[in-house]
């Protein structure tokens, strides 16, 4: 099995890819000084094998890299990866949390 994860700003979303079908995405918006994570979805066949949270920890690498930016958990699921890594909850836009 051969993973892929890719960032595609035009359609605003991360995309993780399985053998080239896209298993799981997750979609955002970019509201001034932070990103909002609006949905993460993986597709039937690849529920439970935890993509999504590969998929987020990706994203918000990426969010943290590029710098300037906090991120608004406005997904169930990205908020429950945030309870899961108390860590990372510096990232948070402090007007959500």
């Amino acid at each position: 099995m051969q993973k892929e994860i890719s960032h595609e700003p035009d359609a605003r979303r991360y995309v993780l890819r399985v053998d080239g079908d896209i298993a799981s995405v997750l979609d955002y918006r970019v509201l001034g000084d932070s990103v909002a994570f609006t949905r993460a979805f993986t597709n039937p066949p690849y529920r439970g094998s935890g993509l999504a949270g590969e998929l987020v920890e990706f994203a918000v690498d990426d969010v943290e890299a590029a710098g300037g930016r906090h991120i608004v958990p406005s997904c169930w699921y990205v908020g429950e990866w945030f309870g899961r890594h108390p860590d990372r909850a510096g990232l948070l836009d402090p007007r959500t949390v």
